[in-house]
Parts: C-alpha cells; structure tokens; sequence
C-alpha cells in the first residue's frame, strides 16, 4: 500500500510539472506570440542570432518541441534558412538545459509567491496581462512541483525494489538510456524528463555515470516528440525535426562510451550530486552545439537527400470538404485554415519582392505569377463554399463570421493583385535598367517592406485569434504607415530639389512603390475592423465634422 501511495505521489508531481509547463506555454504564446514567431522569423540572418532567437524562444515558451515546431513551418514557408533553423534547434537545446538548471537553484520556496502574483495578473481586466498571469502561474505550479517531487521520492531512499531496479540500470546503459528517452517522449519534454532524475539523484541511489546516461535519454527522447508531429506536414518541416534528431542521437552515441570518463571529470569539479542531472544537461548541449554547428550546412543537405520533395500539389483548396457543409462550425474552421494558406502564399510573395529588391536578383520575382494564380483561385473557392454555407441559414454569429472570412480572402487577393501589377514590375524595371536609388531612398523603402511583412503576419494571428489588443496595436501601425510614406514622400522630394542624379532616376519608382506599400497595409489592417467596430472604437468616417 505504501508503495502504491509514492508512486501515485510521484506521477501526480510530474503531472503538475507538466501542466505548469503547459500554462507557462499557454499564457507566453497568447501574450507574445506575434512578438516571438516575428523575433524568431527575423532573427535567423546569422548563425549567432539563429542561436540567440532560438535560446530566448525555448526559455519564453518553456519548450522546445514548441520551437522546434516554429521554426519548422518557417523553414516550409522559407521565412527561415534550413541551415539556421539547425542553428536554431542547437540553442533551443540550451535553452532548455538552461531551463532546467535554474529551475534546480533551488527557489522552489517562492512557488506561492509566484502562484498569487500570477492569479493577481490574471483577475485584470487586461488579456495581455491575464496571460502574462497565466504564465506566471504556470511557472508556480512548476517550483511546487519540485517540492512535491522531493517529498515523493524521499521514501524511495528505502526500497529494495526502487534498488533493485537502478542497479539493474547501472549494469546496462543502452538500457538505462531507452528507458529515459521513453519517459521524456511520453511526457514530450526532456526538462520534465531531467527534472525527474534531479529528483531521484537527490535521494542519493543513481550512481555518477547512471544520471548522465539517463539524461542522454532525456535528450534523445526530447528531439522525437516534434518529429511525429511533422510528419504530417510538407518535406522542408520534416528536414528541420529529423535533423534535430539526427543531432541528438550522434551526440548520444559518442557520449554514452565516455559517460564513465564524463562522470569522473564531472567529480573532480566543484559540484554537487544532488545538482548533476541539471549540470550534466547543460554540459552535452553546449558541447553538442559547438560540435553541430560547423557541420550545419553538411546537415542540411543531408537532409535533402534523406527527405526529398513531395509531388507538388495542383493548388486547389486543401480544407474546404463539401460534407462539412452540415456543420457550420467545422466548415466556417475549414475556410479560416484555406484563408491562411492564402494569407502564407501572399506573405511568400511579399518576401520575395523584397528578397529581389534588396539582392537585385530577378530570380526572385519568378515565383510571382504562379503564387498570384494560386491567390486567385483560393479566394474564389472560398467565396464559392461560403456562398452554399449561407444557403442553409447560418445563426448570427457564424454568419458575421462568415462575412470576415471573404472579406479578409478578398483583401489579401487585392493584395496579391497589388504586388504582381505594382510592385513586380516596378522592382523588375529597377533592376532590368540597373537604377540604384539614394541610400535614404533605398532604406526608407527597405523597413516599409519589412513592416509591412511583419503587419501580415499580426493580421494572421488577429485573423485566427480576434485578440482585440493585437487588432488595435495593428490599427496603431497602420497610422505609422501613413507617416512613414509622407516623411518619405517629402524626403524624397527635398533629393529632387538638391538635384540628386540617383534620386532624379528613381523619383517615380520611388513614389510608386511607396503608395503601393502603402495601399498593402491598408487592406492588412482590414482584418482589424470588425473587432474594433464591435467594441465601438470605429467610426464611419475620419472627417472631424461628421462625426460631431
């Protein structure tokens, strides 16, 4: 009975670290979500920043299964080189050891502090604030789940049969590290993995050599939860998991020979027992990482052999199944995923405007025309399966719904109209005629791109989401926009009055392709109306007077 009783301990103080870890995620992604998938998306320009952006993502989301998984459907939507989302990986690796280590300092003492600060953020009216409470909370449960963890495996000091058991691990490693890699792939994640030998070595019965090799197994087991949650998805995804993986495993294979020889390093430093887990883990993703990351680019194209290119499909709607049509609900959640795509093809396209503007390569813009096609035809189907939606009857909320999914499909295809009419040609002509603009010039219109890249990219998540703090700080930038093209505009116009030669060849190009940015972010800031409207933030028109 006795027994019975330490184990149902033990499972339930890992479920609550778990769920701690769950909310921390919960509460970091709803507060800044846009933030980190746009810091981690642009972060990625060198090997250092890819590691930097991966380290503080996987220490915000407390995951990095949670990284692993972003930065692979930016690889997909090649926001993000696969060489530097390798890079990635390695410091989401150390973050997560990182992670762990601090969570050993020992500051388990503060779990209710943290606890009622949490529940205080989370009572305010504020929803950034209420998830920056949720994460706080989160964070709570997983000190107090340490304390419970001590407490349930005090008694396992004692017991013959828990003895038994780790000597038998002791005498068989590759064992030992199957057996860790199993408990961190249940519970998809190595830190509750490495907390859990944290807390069995505080008991005093894991032998040096056995608490490294279990957390290898933490860390093999840790790399194989994103692999299956990509397998559905497109080849440039799988490549990033599988790599990561791959990484891991060759780390494992090399260290588990030399844990013995690690263990006596490790014992001749001056460092606890108690505190090895957590050392140990932070020592092999470091060494992991400056081992990895030279051999970056090697892996990439090893992965592009291990997992070739899919048949492309002939891009038509991917969610929009007729037999939905009965549930309102689930068809209304089928348009929205097709109205991302769409949203993901004319971000695609955007990029590799600005991509050609900046390199001065037309190879860039090749893709235009065929994604534009594309952009046509999804937001035609979409309004087609809308239309037999409503035939129906829809109740009032699924049909005002149902209006902000064609609204914003018919948005982006003008948007999409926007870039191949507009901007294609006008970054064609710049480069087919070699016109260089001012260096003013030339940076004004580089940030107006980027903006506007990541405006799209907030507009996807307000698209989904209806945050209404997201939707009013996009309404914010669409006047920053509005500023930005006039100071552009009147810097521009101030060269042609010094009688600059460069800004003389470009003046038309120039203001063409601000008023079309500009036109852009005007149908993105779109998808922010009707959450503002409802809130009764909008009025009909912007004249002083006829609002009075």
């Amino acid at each position: 009975m006795e027994s019975t009783i330490v184990m149902i301990n033990l499972f339930g103080a890992v479920a609550l670290l778990l769920f701690g870890l769950a909310q921390v995620k919960d509460g970091v992604s709803r507060a800044f979500g846009a933030r980190l998938r746009t810091g981690l998306a642009t972060g990625t320009r060198s090997g250092l920043r890819s590691f930097v952006s991966g380290f503080f993502a996987t220490i915000a989301l407390q995951s990095s299964t949670a990284t692993a998984l972003m930065v692979a459907s930016f690889v997909e939507r090649e926001l993000v080189k696969p060489r530097m989302a390798q890079i990635v990986l390695l410091g989401a690796n150390v973050g997560t050891a990182v992670t762990a280590w601090i969570v050993a300092t020992g500051i388990e003492w503060l779990s209710p502090l943290v606890i009622l600060a949490g529940t205080v953020l989370h009572r305010s009216g504020s929803s950034s604030r209420q998830s920056g409470g949720t994460a706080l909370i989160g964070i709570g449960l997983m000190l107090l789940s340490l304390h419970l963890l001590s407490s349930a495996t005090e008694p396992m000091r004692q017991s013959p049969a828990l003895g038994a058991f780790i000597s038998l691990l002791d005498n068989a490693w590759p064992v030992a590290l199957a057996f860790s890699a199993a408990i961190a792939f249940i519970s998809s994640s190595s830190l509750a993995a490495v907390v859990l030998i944290l807390s069995l070595a505080s008991t005093g019965i894991l032998s040096a050599g056995l608490i490294i090799v279990l957390v290898l197994g933490a860390n093999l087991g840790g790399a194989i939860p994103p692999v299956i949650a990509s397998l559905a998805g497109p080849a440039a995804a799988k490549r990033v998991t599988l790599g990561n993986l791959i990484v891991r495993a060759i780390g494992c294979l090399i260290a588990l020979p030399l844990a013995g020889y690690g263990a006596d390093l490790l014992g001749t430093l001056p460092l606890t027992q108690a505190k090895l887990p957590v050392d140990a883990h932070l020592a092999f993703n470091l060494m992991l990482a400056a081992l990895a990351w030279p051999f970056s680019r090697s892996l990439s194209r090893l992965m592009l052999r291990l997992v070739p290119e899919e048949a492309q499909p002939d891009g038509g709607p991917r969610y929009l199944d007729q037999h939905e049509l009965a549930t309102p609900v689930v068809a209304l959640a089928s348009a929205t995923r097709e109205v991302l795509g769409v949203g993901d093809l004319i971000e695609r396209m955007l990029i590799r405007a600005s991509d050609a503007f900046e390199a001065t390569n037309l190879e860039n813009l090749k893709e235009i025309p065929s994604l534009e096609r594309r952009v046509d035809s999804l937001q035609q189907e979409v309004k087609v399966y809308l239309s037999k939606l409503g035939r129906a009857g829809l109740s009032e909320e699924d049909g005002r719904r149902s209006i902000v999914i064609i609204d914003y499909a018919i948005n982006l295809e003008h948007i999409g109209d926007i870039i191949e009419k507009g901007l294609m040609p006008q970054v064609t002509k710049k480069l087919s005629l070699g016109l260089k603009f001012s260096e003013e010039g030339y940076e004004e219109l580089r940030k107006l791109f980027h903006l506007t890249i990541d405006n799209l990219r907030i507009a996807q998540t307000i698209f989904v989401t209806g945050d209404f703090n997201l939707a009013r700080q996009l309404m914010e930038v669409k006047v920053e926009v509005r500023r930005m093209e006039k100071q552009s505009s009147e810097r521009h116009l101030e060269r042609l009055r010094d009688g600059r030669a460069d800004s003389l060849q470009t003046s038309s190009l120039h203001l063409d392709m601000l008023r079309d940015l500009k036109r852009i972010n005007a149908h993105i800031v779109s998808v922010a109306h009707p959450i503002l409207d409802e809130s009764g933030l909008l009025i009909e028109s912007r004249l002083k007077g006829a609002a009075e």
